[in-house]
């Protein structure tokens, strides 16, 4: 039989206990370091988040702002959108068309009648050269200018038909409207200013008197008559080819005006309101004193 020794059996049972011990208290301080980490990364992470959370504040305050800073703005600037810029177009050439009517060649222009074409002239204006008719009006004494490319403005002379048509117009009985003279002055500058040959004799025909004096007229009645009596005038002129007197004579034919015996009346006015005598005077009875 083996001897049995206390010592070492109990030397073999604390020991056991102590290990037990250490372990457990290893245990415990790795246990509270992994919590202390733990806290810290939460700690962390809420910092973190904190300051995410304060960013994306800030970020959405300053969005804000300028969002209310745009919109102030655009209020202010609300007159200027709405106002129309005017659009710039830079032009290098003029646009070129074919020269319809030629050197010397006679021309209506309809806000000053007819004229004759003097020169083809190439002109700088603003760094472009612009090729232009020159007209010569002799009626008035005056020159103008045309571009080539608005040269649908002008009009050839009229046809030796439409002359004829025009004084079978002339022949017609006389259309006056009843609306106010205004009105009608209106719509007769506008035929004379559209440079038309039909609506030109339109307007003699209805603002002609005859054979009545002229004197009857209004002024300005008058002055619309003469201006479309006179383009048609030196319109007729060179298309007949005849002189001025004759195709005044067959103008006023047409109109069955007799401009001489107008004269001869106006005349005979004149000497009628010098031949009246004048009103016999009473005598004054300035020396006789009034008795008292």
């Amino acid at each position: 039989m083996k001897k049995i020794n206390l010592k070492s059996i109990l030397k073999k049972t604390f020991k056991k206990k102590k290990i037990k011990k250490v372990v457990k208290q290893k245990k415990k301080i790795a246990n509270k370091k992994s919590l202390k980490k733990d806290l810290q990364l939460k700690k962390s992470k809420v910092t973190k988040k904190k300051l995410s959370n304060k960013k994306n504040s800030l970020k959405v305050d300053n969005k804000t702002k300028k969002k209310e800073e745009g919109i102030k703005t655009e209020s202010l600037r609300i007159n200027k959108n709405n106002e129309q810029k005017p659009e710039i177009k830079k032009i290098k050439k003029q646009e070129t068309e074919k020269k319809i009517y030629k050197m010397k060649e006679y021309v209506v222009y309809p806000k000053h009648g007819v004229g004759q074409i003097t020169e083809l002239k190439k002109i700088n204006i603003g760094g472009i050269d612009v090729e232009t008719y020159i007209l010569r009006f002799e009626k008035d004494k005056a020159t103008g200018m045309v571009p080539i490319n608005k040269q649908s403005h002008l009009r050839p002379l009229a046809t030796v038909n439409q002359v004829n048509k025009c004084i079978s117009i002339l022949k017609g009985k006389p259309k006056i409207k009843r609306s106010m003279w205004s009105r009608r002055a209106q719509e007769y500058e506008a035929k004379i200013s559209s440079g038309k040959i039909y609506e030109l004799a339109e307007v003699v025909r209805d603002l002609n008197k005859g054979d009545d004096l002229m004197i009857d007229q209004s002024y300005s009645e008058r002055q619309l008559f003469e201006k479309a009596y006179e383009r048609l005038l030196s319109e007729f002129n060179i298309v007949l080819g005849n002189s001025l007197e004759e195709t005044q004579k067959k103008l006023d034919k047409a109109l069955k005006r007799n401009l001489e015996a107008q004269k001869a009346k106006i005349e005979k006015k004149s000497e009628n309101q010098n031949n009246i005598e004048p009103d016999e005077i009473e005598e004054s009875s300035i020396d006789n004193e009034p008795l008292e």
